[in-house]
């Protein structure tokens, strides 16, 4: 074969391949990202280089030798490497080296660490949201995708048709749920079914008895599949060619219509530092594209922000907080070894503890992160970790080997409380716990969220923590009559529950230490109280007397 003629099958075999690879792989082909200097920087190697190689030696293509074992080319070279096609396939390389030196942190330190912006230092107060009890999100991830698998249980033949993808927490509509999209298992069950998988489900972050099946809308496009009903490819070769896009999350807007949200990113100094531009607005079942800057986002969408960019702008903040060189380890931090995704009046927020280097079990603070426009709240002050407060929940219940979630933080009477549930060996929740964030020692369980709360708030009292329901403008004192009551022992404790005639809709719970008179007392009994109103809208008694006795309550 002449070797102009096996040039030019070389060539197309590599353009070939080329082409292959940006449909099936979409990557970036702006030359300003790190991954899209790389390609064309390997796209000059390879053709400059063959193109080399061919002029300087003998390079044939035998079809006709094509056998197993053998390899149907042949190339002998008859001259060095010519020096104007080497120094063409070094400059690229060269280029992407020199730039990421200079955009290191070595030279970049200050952008390294003020990159997140200057966070707004508050105090952990009633500025934080005191969750509801009804609205404590109970359901973590590993729960949500086993009860989206149960749910999926129910209809056989659409079982073995799709798959369960990620999981995504978000709030719809005011309501706190995790979305999981359906997507198909295989190739030939996409290929027989292209008009998509028919919905998601619906699994409440608040009730584990609540799981929803939605077929209102076809999944056509998922991650991971096949030609452009790829989320990837579908964006890269839309408004994504020349940009960074990342994390893929499976957002519902108001109406519950289904989208991907995927962010788009720059670098801020030369390959280094990603920072969020906007979003990529996917219609899972239409394919229509929208794309918005972070300002002009719709309100529905809770994700702008990628929570690897922000995990690692905080732990730069923490770094270098005095430079590079700050061996003494002075005022340095770092985020705990994991984050929550949490809601506060409405927002979304990325939350995590902060560690001062070197230190195990006690938190400096904590940071709030908005995941749309990246302002950033940090809470000064000092504490147990995540990881310590899940071992002194565990150590609460270690007779029976049950498991603590990792924790999320809620404001319980003004106190910062971790949250955690405790699972069995099979990840089915048997307990709750909330742990003090300033004393871990201070833990509350129960077998439902309202017993485990009122074995932490009697034990803040017991403690001597001063919290919203001890202040006195907060307490009130009544008289009334017992219409029913009724004792119960909990957590080493006897508890007591009555109504009031007078007011039949509050529920009084106190502790037989509140008043020896309680264990005498019947429905019929004058009694005065003093109580305040728990998280729960539970009255929480702090002092009883039975007026129908002479005695004082102790």
């Amino acid at each position: 074969m002449k070797k102009t003629k096996a040039k030019s099958i070389v060539f197309l075999i590599i353009t070939l391949l080329v082409a292959l690879y940006i449909f099936f792989e979409a990557p970036n082909l702006n030359p300003l990202y790190l991954d899209g200097a790389v390609f064309w920087a390997t796209l000059i190697t390879i053709y400059v280089g063959v193109g080399a190689l061919m002029k300087i030696g003998d390079f044939s293509f035998h079809p006709e030798d094509v056998q197993p074992g053998r390899v149907p080319f042949s190339y002998s070279a008859k001259a060095k490497f010519p020096k104007i096609p080497a120094i063409i396939i070094a400059v690229p390389w060269a280029v992407i080296v020199v730039v990421m030196i200079i955009s290191s942190v070595f030279f970049q330190w200050k952008a390294y660490r003020d990159q997140l912006g200057e966070p707004e230092v508050k105090k952990f107060d009633s500025e934080v949201q005191a969750i509801d009890v009804s609205q404590i999100p109970i359901v973590d991830e590993e729960l949500a995708l086993q009860l989206a698998q149960k749910k999926l249980g129910e209809r056989p033949a659409l079982g073995s048709q799709v798959a369960l993808y990620t999981a995504t927490i978000q709030m719809v509509d005011g309501e706190l749920v995790w979305v999981v999209p359906l997507y198909h298992s295989g190739f030939f069950k996409w290929l027989t079914n292209m008009d998509g998988t028919p919905g998601y489900i619906v699994v409440s972050a608040t009730n584990t008895n609540d799981v929803r099946y939605v077929e209102g809308y076809k999944i056509k496009y998922h991650p991971d599949s096949y030609l452009l009903f790829d989320v990837a490819r579908k964006v890269r070769f839309g408004p994504g060619l020349m940009t960074g896009i990342t994390d893929y999350s499976f957002e519902l807007d108001d109406d519950g219509q289904p989208y991907w949200a995927v962010s788009t990113y720059q670098y801020t100094r030369g390959f280094a530092l990603p920072e969020a531009t906007g979003i990529v607005l996917l219609n899972a079942t239409t394919g229509e594209i929208q794309r918005y800057s972070v300002e002009d986002a719709p309100e529905w969408v809770d994700r702008v922000q990628p929570e690897d960019f922000i995990i690692q702008q905080i732990t730069n903040r923490g770094a270098y907080v005095h430079g590079i060189f700050n061996f003494a380890n002075k005022d340095k931090y770092r985020p705990s070894e994991g984050h929550n995704i949490v809601y506060n009046n409405g927002e979304c927020y990325l939350f995590t503890g902060l560690t001062s280097v070197g230190a195990d079990d006690s938190a400096i603070g904590f940071i709030m992160v908005d995941m749309v426009t990246k302002k950033p709240i940090m809470y000064e002050m000092s504490g147990a970790t995540e990881q310590a407060a899940q071992h002194s929940a565990e150590g609460r219940v270690q007779d029976l080997g049950y498991q603590a979630t990792f924790p999320i933080i809620l404001n319980i009477d003004n106190q910062p409380t971790y949250f955690m549930t405790l699972k069995d060996r099979i990840g089915l929740i048997k307990q709750y716990a909330f742990v003090s964030v300033t004393n871990y020692s201070t833990v509350g369980t129960g077998e439902s969220v309202s017993a485990a709360l009122r074995d932490y708030e009697s034990k803040l009292r017991t403690d001597g923590v001063v919290t919203i329901g001890d202040l006195g403008e907060s307490s009130e004192t009544m008289q009334g009559t017992i219409l029913r009551i009724s004792g119960e022992y909990s957590g080493g404790n006897s508890i007591y529950k009555f109504i009031l005639s007078e007011n039949q809709d509050i529920l009084f719970m106190a502790e037989s230490s509140t008043g020896l008179e309680l264990a005498l007392t019947q429905p019929g009994d004058k009694v005065s109280v003093t109580y305040s109103l728990s998280s729960d809208g539970v009255a929480n008694v702090s002092s009883f007397d039975n007026l129908n006795f002479t005695q004082k309550a102790s």
